[in-house]
C-alpha cells in the first residue's frame, strides 16, 4: 500500500520536472526570436504619379508632398509617368522591390477601374497592394454660363420635347466622361451623342465655345471655369453629393438613376509587400488626410480629403471596378 503511494508521488514529481523543463524551452525559443521590428525608412521614398504634371492627381501628390515632413522622417519624391494612360506609372511600380521606397499615388484612375474592361492591358489594380484612399474626382455634367439648361432635367425635357439629340464634350472615348455621358442618355431615354477628345482641357475648350449642349469634368479640373461663372454644374454622377460641389444634385436626384465613380485617388504599393511597411504607410496617410492644411489644399482644389485604409480601399476599388464593368456591359460597349 505504502509502496503504490510512493510511486504515484514520484511520477507526479517527474511530470511537475517535464512541465517545467517545456517552460524553460518555451522562454528560450522567445528569447532567440524577438517580436519583428516595426517598419521605419531609412532613406527617401519615391512616389509615382501615373499622369502628366498639373492635372488632378498631380496636384494631389504635391499637397501630400508639402505635408510629408510632419509625419515621416524621409523625404518623398514624386516621379510623373503619364504614359500609356497610367499604365506606365503602374506597372513601374508593379515591378518594383516590395521594400517600402517605392509607391504609386494615382492608384484607381481609369487604367485601373475602366480600362481593363476595354482592352488587355498588361497590369491590373490587383497587381498592386491598396494602402490608403485619398479622394474621389467625380464626372459633373457641365453647361456654358449662357445655356438655357439649368439643371439635367432641363436638358431631359428639352430632349424629348424636340426630339433631337444631346450633344456632350467628353475627353476621350471610353474613359469615364465618355461613359458617363452614354449611360445619361440611356437611362433618361434621350439620345446623347459624345464627342471625344484627346484630353479633358480640349473637351473643356469645345464647350466654352458652345460647339457643345453639354459636356463633362471633373470639378478640380473645371476649377477655374466653375469659379468664373464661365460653365455651370447641373449634375453629378455620384451615388451621393460630392463634397466639392455640396449644392448640385445628383442625376438620380434628378430623375436619372445613373452613377459612376469619376477617378479615384489612392496609393498602393508593389505586390507582396509586407503587412508593417502597409500600416506605417496607412498611418502616414491617414495623419495627412487629417491635417488641416492638407484637408483646406485638397478643398480648395476640389478634391476634398476621403481617407480610407487599406482594407477599406481593397473593397471600393473592387465595388467600384465592378460598378463599371456591370455599366460597360449594359452599354454593349465590347472588350477589344
Amino acid at each position: 500500500m505504502f509502496g503504490k503511494s510512493k510511486a504515484k508521488v514520484l511520477s507526479v514529481l517527474l511530470v511537475f520536472m517535464m512541465l517545467l523543463a517545456l517552460t524553460g524551452c518555451s522562454k528560450e525559443t522567445a528569447k532567440k526570436e524577438p517580436a519583428k521590428a516595426a517598419f521605419k525608412p531609412e532613406k527617401p521614398i519615391t512616389a509615382i504619379v501615373p499622369a502628366s504634371p498639373g492635372g488632378a492627381t498631380d496636384l494631389l501628390a504635391r499637397a501630400v508632398e508639402k505635408a510629408w515632413s510632419k509625419y515621416c522622417p524621409q523625404p518623398i519624391q514624386i516621379v510623373n509617368k503619364g504614359g500609356g494612360g497610367g499604365v506606365e506609372g503602374a506597372v513601374a511600380v508593379k515591378t518594383a522591390k516590395p521594400d517600402g521606397y517605392t509607391m504609386i499615388i494615382g492608384m484607381g484612375g481609369g487604367h485601373d477601374i475602366v480600362a481593363p474592361h476595354l482592352q488587355n492591358i498588361e497590369y491590373k489594380y490587383t497587381d498592386l497592394t491598396p494602402v490608403a484612399r485619398l479622394s474621389v474626382n467625380s464626372v459633373v455634367i457641365l453647361v456654358p454660363a449662357d445655356s438655357p439648361f439649368n439643371s439635367v432635367k432641363d436638358v431631359v425635357d428639352w430632349a424629348k420635347r424636340e426630339n433631337k439629340p444631346v450633344t456632350a464634350s467628353v475627353s476621350q472615348k471610353a474613359g469615364a466622361h465618355d461613359l458617363t455621358a452614354q449611360a445619361f442618355g440611356k437611362k433618361a431615354g434621350i439620345t446623347v451623342t459624345p464627342i471625344p477628345h484627346s484630353g479633358g482641357a480640349q473637351a473643356i475648350t469645345t464647350l466654352l465655345g458652345g460647339q457643345t449642349m453639354i459636356g463633362t469634368g471633373h470639378p478640380a479640373e473645371v476649377l477655374t471655369h466653375l469659379k468664373s461663372g464661365k460653365l455651370k454644374p447641373i449634375g453629378i454622377a455620384l451615388p451621393e453629393r460630392d463634397p466639392a460641389l455640396p449644392n448640385v444634385p445628383t442625376l438620380k436626384e434628378q430623375g436619372v438613376d445613373v452613377h459612376t465613380w469619376g477617378s479615384v485617388k489612392g496609393v498602393g504599393l508593389p505586390k507582396d509587400t509586407p503587412k508593417e511597411i502597409v500600416d506605417y504607410y496607412a498611418d502616414v496617410f491617414k495623419k495627412i488626410a487629417d491635417d488641416p492644411e492638407f484637408k483646406k489644399a485638397c478643398q480648395d482644389m476640389m478634391q476634398p480629403a476621403q481617407y480610407q485604409n487599406p482594407e477599406e480601399f481593397a473593397k471600393f476599388l473592387k465595388q467600384v471596378t465592378d460598378d463599371y464593368g456591370t455599366l460597360i456591359k449594359g452599354l454593349g460597349i465590347e472588350k477589344r
